[in-house]
This record gives C-alpha cells, sequence and structure tokens, in this order.
C-alpha cells in the first residue's frame, strides 16, 4: 500500500507547482483535505515531521547558493517562527 506521507507530499507540491494548472491544484486540496479529515495524515502536515529534520532542512536551505532568494525567505520565517 501507498504511504499516506508519500501521497500527501506529492499534491502538497502539486499545488505548489507553478506549472500546475489551478484545476490540478483545486483537485489535490481536495484531497489532502480529505486525507486530513481522515487522520490519514496531520493537518498542514508539519506535526508529523521531525522538528530537528525541518530546522536542518531550512537553515542548509538559507546556506544553499542556487536556492532562490524567495525560497530563502520563506526558510527564514520558517525558522523564525520556530524559535530555531
Amino acid at each position: 500500500m501507498a504511504n499516506p506521507g508519500n501521497i500527501a507530499g506529492g499534491h502538497k507540491a502539486n499545488i505548489n507547482n507553478p506549472n500546475t494548472s489551478e484545476e490540478a491544484k483545486d483537485r489535490s486540496r481536495q484531497v489532502l483535505e480529505e486525507m486530513e479529515d481522515s487522520g490519514e495524515v496531520g493537518q498542514g502536515g508539519k506535526q508529523d515531521k521531525n522538528t530537528g529534520n525541518v530546522i536542518g532542512g531550512h537553515k542548509a536551505n538559507l546556506k544553499n547558493p542556487n536556492t532562490s532568494k524567495d525560497a530563502k525567505e520563506h526558510s527564514k520565517q520558517v525558522l523564525d517562527e520556530m524559535d530555531a
């Protein structure tokens, strides 16, 4: 059986993909909502992840020369919100 976390991750990536149609994004939002309602994945997904890995990933993102300015700003915001 497929891993619900991987399925949710794929739908989250689809929602954030600028090349995806709004119809496809709406379908991904619907699937994620159904998965959250059924308890297959946590709401927002962040509580299901290892906090240390999340912090480490965002810190690495800030130091990556290939990361966009917008992505670095997002990582800084997440780290600030996490007090990390």
